[in-house]
């Protein structure tokens, strides 16, 4: 296939020769056949030029996709969709929730904890049997941001101090308490170091191979509503306001379209695509 000395621009701003191989292993990832993923590779390959953003060629590939089911368009847009949701819109760590909660955990959100020296505001508390979590979640609305280790850092230096605490209310000690950072981008290398040494339980959107944000995303078919493209940006901000996030929740209760003003006509679409792109594939263990 032609192209393939050409360079392009990354999100992060570093320059990569083009990879046909690499674009059609994310799409075959999103549930394409390999003979569609090679021709819509074939397709891109033709259009692409020196220096075109990554952006550029996902929108062309996104776009191609899409003729072959909406609900692989919706899968390949898994990243994108996670950053729709937003700070001002739906949060990033109550989408994590949701996953957790889905996932058997008992998940409160937004808690106030004494620590042994100082009180905390913590994202997610997390719990399941005997095992206690403190979920620190850090959104980044651009994919060239990374955590660097500053977060991890600070993140252990909080769960230390309220670990500290915890040990001394009565059947705590027996229990197993953890922090997690989770991310909808990717570490540093140095984040990365500290975390594992620490004893940090690491999440983003690559890390680790087995449980990062987009297998247990993936695992579960926990899609959040903003992946789906057979629903307009208002429509996604009216289901979001009304506290639907996952695309299985459309699944579980179509009259949330309904509700959202959503014409007959159009409920059977969004309910076709929200319901082959939400089976469960293999499941994640987290430990």
């Amino acid at each position: 296939m032609r192209n393939k000395k050409i360079v392009i621009t990354k999100a992060s701003g570093e320059i990569v020769p083009f990879s046909s191989q690499k674009l059609i292993n994310s799409l075959v990832r999103a549930g394409a056949t390999k003979k569609a993923a090679a021709e819509i590779a074939r397709q891109v390959a033709g259009k692409i030029f020196e220096g075109i953003r990554t952006r550029k060629i996902y929108e062309m590939a996104f776009s191609l996709l899409r003729g072959h089911g909406r609900h692989l368009a919706a899968r390949y847009h898994l990243k994108g969709g996670i950053m729709e949701l937003g700070p001002s819109g739906f949060p990033f760590e109550k989408y994590v929730g949701e996953i957790l909660r889905h996932m058997g955990y008992d998940v409160k959100i937004g808690q106030t904890i004494q620590g042994h020296c100082v009180t905390h505001e913590v994202d997610i508390v997390a719990e399941k049997d005997e095992q206690h979590f403190l979920v620190e979640c850090k959104f980044h609305n651009s994919q060239g941001i990374t955590c660097d280790v500053k977060i991890p850092l600070y993140i252990h230096a909080r769960f230390m101090d309220i670990e500290l605490q915890w040990e001394q209310i009565p059947g705590h000690e027996k229990k197993f308490h953890q922090s997690w950072l989770v991310t909808n981008t990717r570490f540093s290398p140095d984040a990365l170091q500290y975390g594992t040494c620490s004893g940090l339980h690491l999440i983003s959107w690559d890390y680790p191979r087995a449980g990062s944000l987009k297998e247990l995303v993936d695992s579960q078919g926990l899609y959040p509503i903003t992946c789906l493209t057979s629903l307009t940006k208002n429509e996604k901000r009216i289901l979001l306001d009304n506290r639907i996030v996952l695309s299985k929740e459309l699944c579980d209760n179509p009259n949330a379209l309904v509700k959202a003003g959503i014409t007959v006509s159009r409920i059977k679409t969004i309910l076709d695509e929200s319901n082959l792109l939400c089976r469960k594939q293999e499941k994640i263990n987290l430990r």
